[in-house]
C-alpha cells in the first residue's frame, strides 16, 4: 500500500428507474440562470427533454442552452459553451448526456470565468483553478467515462492534433448525478460496447501497477468480473434491466478515484488512445480497445505476477501445470476472445489511422510512469505500427 490516504467525493448519487424525480430536490439549492448542455437529438427523441425542461420551469428557472456537444468535445466547442454561460449569467450548469456532455460541462464549469485561455491553463498547463466555478450536475444517459462522479474533463484542439485531460480537484466534481439505466437503452450497439470497454480500460489503467496486496485490487477484481458477466447479457439484450443497471453502477465506481487510492496507476493505454483520437477523432473507448491487448502484452513481462493474478482471479484461468508466463498469456487470450464477443474495435487501422499518422500520434502522446513499464516514442511506435497489421 502507498503511504498515507485521503479520500473525498462530494457528488451525491440518485441511482435507479425514475431517479430524475429528485431533480426538483436539487435544483432548489442553484440559482435561477440555468445553462442546460446536451448533445445531439437523442434526449429529444427519447423525450427526455422535454421532461427535464418541464422540470426546471416548474422549478422557476431561466433555461439557457448549449446543444450540440460532441463526442470528443473541442476547444471551440469549449469557447461557444463559456460565451453562452457568462451570456447568462448562469448560476448552475445541468448536463444531459453521456460522459463528453459530463466532460465538458466541467470544462465550462472552470472556463467561463477564467481570465486566461482555458486551454493554455487547464490543459497544457495543468495549472488548478483560482477562478469561479459555476457548479454541475449531471443527468447520464450513456455509462463508460465516470465522469458523473469525478473531476475529469477531456477537451480535443483539432488545430495542434491534441487531445488532453485535465483531473480537477473535487471543487469541480458534479454536485449531484442522476443514473437512470433505462436511458441507456437507446443507444447505438456501438457506442454501447465502446462504453464498456471504457470501463473495463479504466479499470485495468489502475489496476495494473503496483505489485503489493492490495485492497484495491480486491474491488477491481470484483468491478472487472461483474462487468464482463453483464456485458456478455447486455449485448444479447441491451434492455435487460439488472445487466445495464450493473453496467452503469460499476462504471461509476471504476473511476470516481476509490479503486486508484493506493495505487501508482498507470494510464498509458489512454494516453495512446487520446492521441490517435486527435487524429482520428474516434469513439474514445474504440481507440482504447483498439490498443490495449498489444500494449499489456508489451508490459506483462514486467509484471507478470500481477498478470498472473489477473488470469486466475478474473478470468478463471486454471493454473495447474503452468508456468507464470503461460498462465498470464491464457489471461489475455481470455480477455481478447471477451472483447471479439461484445464486438470491439482490435485496429487502429479500422480507426482511419494511416501509416502517415504515426509519427504525430506517438508526438502527441505524454509518458506516464506509473505502470510496470516506463515506454519511450520507439515502444509506443511499435505497438501503434503492429496495431496497423
Amino acid at each position: 500500500m502507498l503511504g498515507s490516504i485521503i479520500y473525498s467525493n462530494p457528488t451525491k448519487l440518485y441511482f435507479g428507474e425514475n431517479s430524475i424525480d429528485f431533480l426538483k430536490e436539487e435544483l432548489a439549492n442553484y440559482g435561477d440562470n440555468v445553462l442546460l448542455i446536451y448533445g445531439g437529438g437523442s434526449i429529444k427523441k427519447s423525450g427526455l427533454y422535454d421532461q427535464v425542461v418541464s422540470i426546471l420551469k416548474a422549478s422557476g428557472k431561466e433555461i439557457f442552452e448549449d446543444a450540440g456537444v460532441m463526442p470528443n468535445p473541442t476547444v471551440d466547442k469549449l469557447k461557444e459553451g463559456c460565451l453562452r454561460a457568462k451570456e447568462g449569467n448562469v448560476d448552475f450548469i445541468l448536463a444531459v448526456g453521456g460522459g463528453s456532455v459530463c466532460d465538458y460541462a466541467k470544462a465550462v464549469s472552470v472556463s467561463a470565468h477564467c481570465d486566461e485561455d482555458p486551454w493554455e491553463k487547464y490543459f497544457l498547463r495543468m495549472e488548478d483553478v483560482d477562478n469561479k466555478i459555476i457548479p454541475v450536475g449531471c443527468i447520464l444517459t450513456m455509462v463508460g467515462t465516470g465522469s458523473e462522479m469525478n473531476g475529469g474533463a477531456v477537451i480535443t484542439n483539432h488545430e495542434t492534433k491534441l487531445k488532453i485531460g485535465h483531473v480537477f480537484g473535487e471543487n469541480v466534481f458534479p454536485k449531484f448525478s442522476i443514473l437512470d439505466p433505462v436511458y441507456t437503452y437507446t443507444l447505438p450497439q456501438y457506442q454501447m460496447v465502446a462504453g464498456f470497454f471504457d470501463i473495463m480500460s479504466h479499470i485495468l489503467e489502475q489496476y495494473f501497477s503496483g505489485e503489493d496486496d492490495n485492497t484495491s485490487d480486491y474491488i477491481m477484481e470484483g468491478l472487472l468480473k461483474s462487468l464482463i458477466h453483464s456485458a456478455k447479457i447486455a449485448v444479447k439484450n441491451p434492455t435487460d434491466y439488472e445487466a445495464r443497471s450493473n453496467i452503469m453502477w460499476t462504471a461509476t465506481w471504476a473511476l470516481n478515484t476509490l479503486v486508484a487510492k493506493g495505487k501508482t496507476c498507470d494510464w498509458m493505454v489512454h494516453m495512446i488512445g487520446q492521441s490517435v483520437g486527435a487524429y482520428t477523432d474516434a469513439t474514445h473507448g474504440m481507440t482504447l480497445s483498439a490498443i490495449s491487448i498489444l500494449y499489456y502484452k508489451w508490459i506483462m513481462p514486467y509484471g507478470l505476477k500481477k498478470f498472473e493474478r489477473y488470469a486466475i482471479n478474473v478470468w478463471n484461468v486454471n493454473p495447474e501445470g503452468k508456468t507464470s508466463l503461460n498462465i498470464a498469456q491464457e489471461g489475455l487470450e481470455r480477455m481478447e476472445a471477451f472483447m471479439q464477443e461484445i464486438g470491439v474495435v482490435l485496429s487502429i487501422k479500422e480507426l482511419g489511422v494511416t501509416e502517415e499518422m504515426i509519427d504525430g500520434i506517438v508526438a502527441g502522446c505524454p509518458i506516464f510512469n506509473g505502470g510496470y513499464k516506463v515506454l519511450d516514442g520507439e515502444d509506443i511506435k511499435e505497438i501503434l505500427l503492429e496495431s496497423m497489421k
